[in-house]
């Protein structure tokens, strides 16, 4: 049984979001040319950032300009040229916006013939900064809702740069049982195409529909970006070699152009610095260094060094609840040859570390797409009782009564299996050579992680039990939370995982929307910032909760609530 979203929404209740006001249009012009995609920079350095556009009503090549200025009235120039687009790159535009100065917010524009793009607003690297304010974002299924937590984001106070940790879109069709496609009905946001996305043109579309929101236009004109990839951009639960959400026999195609096909859109339409000619084009891992603050390290762990995930479903077959042998089951999860970032991966990753620490900066921050912390299943005979968990299971179809037969053979032990296998905890062995690394180089380490749709608050120990960095996880934009509630609702499955896990300070897969963390020298602030609904234009935008750590001599201090 893999415990995986995907597979156990055979009827799940799904949540939905609700976007508030646009962002500024631009009418098209006398030659049909608009800018219906808004404007976007990301992946800001000291001296640099890269702006980004899309062209519409375009039907041959076409050059357009592109400012960067100091003055809302651009009157002071600090950057400005031109960029040939065209089909092959589907008229998308992304410049490497150079000779900018430190620290300093810009806004910028494009030109098109006799149209003028909306002004976005960003901000290079700092080279000294007392502060840094980052929103952590991740996952927003567009027909599950408006895009509200988005909107908060691009209303902020302050938010030197937005994080984004992957399924900025989803895959799947418009099909009457496809992922969020309950409240796509209800709000009419219907994915387009609609079926699942498979060519490139597929990508394609499914990336123009997500920046043709307007709350989402307004967080990327807002502030840099800074983004990975996870699962979804591509397909659901890939790897090097594959997909649980890829099947050529079932006209998919290969997997290779397929992969190829997503991660051309990707880069076309995302504001991100590609990976350097004569790289893979997955290999997107690379480090940002606010000042002596902080130095964010984004790192890739679907396709460039990813061993294919177990499967909890494989290992039972259809016993159930009744694995054959459990010892065999542990030692091919700790197997040491499973792998998340690989060789090269790895040891870049190491010498950025060092480097880090070596010069001084005071955080190291990594943007990574997956819980990181041990996280054993519930015990749901515990959690539950066994008078009612008997009842509950006496009810249900054969599919559900499956999962929970599962549940309760696998984690209702005294040393109970991991929750996720496509998280961390699938690859412990791995997870130990990165806190070998924390460890070596003294990293005062903050792990932020998207995917899970929950929030998390983390204390991440190695093996022998030491502490080597604290963990801030990221919910859900709009994707589903509390997905085991429509018909487990007494499980509480959250508050019964902190319960259970050590490690685990705090979790809350309750709502929507993201965290913002705030480093200064003595300490790291992690704010759960929840939007009230998904399903209404109106929203309201609260501190669920907020956690701090304090810098010590190496190594970062304990997580505690506020």
């Amino acid at each position: 049984m893999a415990v995986n979203r995907r597979r156990a929404l055979w009827g799940l209740g799904i949540i939905a979001a609700s976007p508030a006001l646009g962002a500024s249009a631009v009418a098209p012009s006398p030659g049909g040319l608009r800018f219906e995609h808004g404007v976007a920079s990301g992946d800001p350095l000291t001296d640099r950032v890269i702006l980004w556009t899309r062209i519409t009503g375009a039907l041959e090549a076409l050059t357009v300009t592109w400012q960067v200025a100091r003055d809302d009235a651009f009157t002071d120039l600090a950057a400005s040229g031109t960029f040939t687009t065209g089909p092959n790159r589907d008229y998308t535009v992304k410049v490497d916006a150079q000779g900018l100065e430190p620290g300093r917010d810009y806004v910028y524009r494009f030109i098109a013939g006799n149209v003028t793009s909306p002004t976005g607003r960003t901000r290079t690297l700092p080279r000294t900064t007392d502060k840094v304010v980052l929103a952590v974002a991740s996952c927003s299924l567009h027909p599950n809702g408006y895009f509200n937590a988005y909107r908060a984001i691009a209303d902020l106070d302050r938010v030197d740069a937005v994080v984004h940790l992957g399924d900025y879109i989803y895959e799947y069709g418009a099909g009457l049982t496809d992922y969020g496609m309950g409240n796509g009905r209800l709000l009419n946001r219907t994915p387009q195409p609609p079926h699942e996305i498979v060519s490139l043109s597929d990508y394609r579309t499914r990336h123009a529909q997500y920046k043709s929101d307007t709350d989402l236009q307004a967080a990327h004109a807002r502030a840099p970006w800074i983004c990975v990839y996870d699962d979804h951009e591509v397909m659901n639960d890939c790897w090097t070699a594959g997909a649980e959400n890829h099947d050529p026999d079932q006209g998919e195609g290969d997997f290779t152009l397929r992969k190829a096909a997503a991660l051309k859109a990707y880069g076309e339409w995302m504001p991100i610095r590609e990976a350097a000619p004569g790289r893979l084009a997955e290999s997107i891992y690379r480090s940002f260094r606010f000042g002596q603050m902080a130095e964010l390290i984004m790192t890739e762990t679907r396709l460039v060094g990813r061993t294919q995930q177990l499967d909890y479903e494989a290992e039972l077959g259809a016993t159930g609840g009744e694995v054959p042998d459990f010892d065999a089951m542990r030692a091919k999860i700790n197997d040491p040859s499973r792998e998340l970032l690989g060789a090269d991966q790895r040891a870049w990753l190491g010498n950025t570390l060092t480097a880090s620490v070596r010069d001084g900066v005071r955080w190291q921050l990594l943007g990574n797409q997956v819980v990181m912390t041990r996280t054993n299943g519930p015990d749901v005979v515990k959690a539950l009782g066994a008078d009612n968990l008997a009842a509950i299971r006496a009810v249900l179809p054969d599919r559900p009564r499956y999962i929970l037969d599962a549940m309760v053979g696998l984690f209702s032990r005294p040393d109970p299996f991991p929750f996720n296998l496509d998280a961390w905890d699938g690859y412990p062995a791995e997870r130990e050579r990165l806190y070998g690394l924390i460890r070596e180089a003294g990293a005062r380490m903050v792990v932020v992680s998207g995917d899970s749709h929950a929030a998390w608050a983390n204390q991440l120990h190695d093996a022998s039990g030491v502490q080597v960095a604290v963990e801030m996880g990221v919910t859900s934009i709009t994707s589903p939370t509390r997905w085991l509630d429509s018909w487990l609702p007494d499980l509480h499955l959250a508050q019964t995982l902190a319960d259970d896990n050590a490690e685990i300070i705090a979790s809350d897969d309750g709502h929507n929307g993201f965290v913002r963390l705030t480093l200064t020298d003595d300490s790291m602030t992690g704010e759960w910032m929840a939007v009230d609904t998904i399903l209404s234009r109106d929203f309201k935008l609260s501190v669920r909760k907020a956690f701090t750590a304090r810098a010590g001599d190496t190594g970062v201090g304990p997580l505690s609530e506020i």
